[in-house]
């Protein structure tokens, strides 16, 4: 880091802004396979977050390639700097005091390990698609697990490239024998359960 730059302070905290918004600033990091529903349940998740009134933010793969992460490729380099710039990024959310919904295959644990250190465990959710590799690819709406298998398409995770397993996610949900409605009722459950939501 350049040595001539100085870290600006502000007025006003996260403590104020998580006040003004009677919540407490949170990280929910859904990881899993291409296909296992991390996109789907997040979406839902954030609407049903949003009608109970509570202030999130949701960071999708797919879309910050489209913008923020366009320079970069699939190398394990270029996915490093992908989840490196979501969690810089969820950082400042959390400190404007949001609620923030990622949806990242985020393969390495060594990356998730980082942004969770980075934000804070304690505002750090880990929610492990657990669905399987066979169920993913049928559900390969992109055709991009078939292009994997025929070779066009390469570093694509789980069929050339690794997935590291979470070891001790906070939720397991395998998507392919639990819907939807019933995966954002078990994480708002837990959410609960656990005083993520209001702020204390």
């Amino acid at each position: 880091m350049d040595k001539n730059l100085l870290r600006q302070e502000v007025s006003v905290s996260t403590v104020e802004r998580a006040l003004q918004k009677h919540q407490s600033p949170h990280v929910i990091w859904f990881t899993g396979l291409s296909g296992a529903g991390k996109s789907t349940l997040a979406n839902a998740l954030e609407v049903a977050l949003f009608a109970r009134g509570h202030h999130s933010f949701l960071l999708d793969g797919d879309n910050l390639r489209h913008g923020l992460n366009q320079d970069l490729g699939f190398s394990d380099t270029d996915r490093s700097e992908n989840i490196r710039r979501v969690g810089e990024v969820a950082k400042l959310f959390t400190q404007a005091g949001l609620i923030v919904i990622t949806a990242f295959i985020s393969p390495f644990k060594e990356e998730r390990e980082w942004v969770k250190n980075l934000v804070g465990p304690s505002q750090f959710t880990e929610i492990y698609l657990s669905t399987s590799l066979s169920v993913c690819e049928k559900r390969d709406v992109k055709g991009l697990y078939h292009k994997a298998r025929m070779g066009d398409l390469t570093q694509f995770t789980g069929i050339d490239s690794p997935y590291d397993i979470p070891d001790n996610a906070d939720i397991d949900i395998d998507t392919a024998a639990v819907s939807v409605e019933e995966s954002v009722a078990i994480i708002l459950q837990y959410l609960r359960r656990h005083d993520l939501l209001a702020f204390a």
